[in-house]
């Protein structure tokens, strides 16, 4: 027996050096889309802000302490309301100061004519000289001045006492308050904004590489956020002529011709455009977590619907919007593509596809 104690040793050692072979990967769930080909042109989606067409920062036209806020925001206004007051007294003030030194101007020009007067009588009947008419007359013509540069002093300051209530030009909606009662402000300094309901549009920030397309005809709808299902037509009012200097986008502003009720101000917005054109190729919408990269280009997992094995395949991406990512070639109608975990996934490993309740989305 003690000669097979080597050998068996020798054996059982070998057998424990071996690398043990790694289980075949299981069976993992995966979130897939079903590939559906777009029957239309290229369509984008953009939220937006609904804003009235015609909005105006409202302030004093003098500088003061506010005494009186008289509105909020979301208060509807009437043309000629009162809507915030500053502390009158100074300007009270000097409109009585005003209007007594164009009360002393008067009294002084009605001296001066009456000297005249006078003077005129006396040199007629050859009492005094030409000389002393003359002063007598320019004394008047003075005088005139004087009261005329009086009056204007006392309207201004007249002007300058109304101008200590903020009164409304029109009709509107206060859709901002920028001050306080208690606050100092200055002469033009923004107190608060008043808007126009009566012609609202959306404000949306499309990217520079899609403006040049909005120029063209395209067909506009726009929903809003209580009923997204129902849209209305809108149209391409007015394109920023510079994009903004932290987003880098262009503001784009959509009329609303006939808004639904629901559209109020402040309230979101989806803005869609769609390209009727025949001759652009038909897209399909994916999110942006069902893309990987292969061989530095985009790429996407493919489930083989016989095996439910995934594969890669490259792509050829159109452009990222706000719900995905359009590819323009690469995928056939029918296939299911993983859209989610696709960092988790490795080569020929099988899947168990589960597809959203309500399918693949497309516009």
């Amino acid at each position: 027996m003690k000669p097979l104690f080597p050998v068996m040793f020798c054996v059982m050692l070998f057998a424990g050096c071996q690398k043990a072979e790694p289980p075949a990967p299981g069976v993992r769930p995966a979130l897939v889309q079903k590939v559906i080909e777009s029957d239309a042109g290229d369509r984008t989606v953009y939220p937006g802000e609904i804003r009235a067409r015609h909005e105006a920062d409202l302030a004093f036209r003098i500088g003061g302490k506010v005494v009186a806020r008289l509105v909020d925001v979301g208060a509807i206004v009437r043309k000629g309301q009162v809507l915030a007051q500053l502390d009158p007294q100074d300007v009270v003030l000097a409109a009585q100061s005003a209007t007594a030194q164009a009360a002393a101007a008067e009294a002084d020009h009605a001296f001066a004519k009456a000297e005249l007067e006078r003077t005129r009588k006396l040199v007629d009947q050859k009492f005094v000289s030409q000389t002393v008419l003359e002063a007598k007359q320019a004394s008047y013509d003075a005088s005139r001045a004087r009261l005329s540069q009086a009056q204007s002093q006392a309207t201004v300051a007249a002007n300058q006492a109304g101008y200590a209530k903020l009164v409304a030009d029109q009709d509107g909606v206060i859709t901002a308050v920028f001050v306080d009662a208690g606050q100092v402000v200055g002469a033009g300094q923004a107190v608060m904004k008043l808007a126009r309901p009566d012609q609202k549009e959306v404000l949306i920030n499309v990217p520079e590489h899609r403006v040049e397309v909005l120029r063209k005809p395209v067909k506009v709808l726009v929903s809003g956020w209580v009923r997204p299902e129902v849209l209305v037509a809108g149209r391409v009012r007015e394109i920023a002529p510079a994009a903004d200097a932290t987003t880098r986008t262009f503001g784009v502003r959509i009329s609303i011709p006939d808004p639904l009720p629901e559209m109020k101000l402040g309230t979101t917005a989806n803005v869609l455009f769609a390209m009727d054109d025949a001759r652009q190729p038909g897209y399909v919408l994916l999110p942006l977590t069902a893309l990987t990269q292969y061989d530095g280009k985009p790429a996407v997992w493919v489930v083989d619907p016989t095996s439910s094995a995934v594969t890669i395949r490259t792509v050829q991406i159109g452009h990222y919007r706000e719900d995905g990512v359009t590819v323009l070639s690469g995928l056939k109608k029918g296939e299911m593509v993983v859209v989610a975990g696709v960092h988790k996934i490795s080569a020929g490993q099988r899947v168990r596809p589960i597809e959203p309740a309500t399918g693949g989305r497309q516009p």
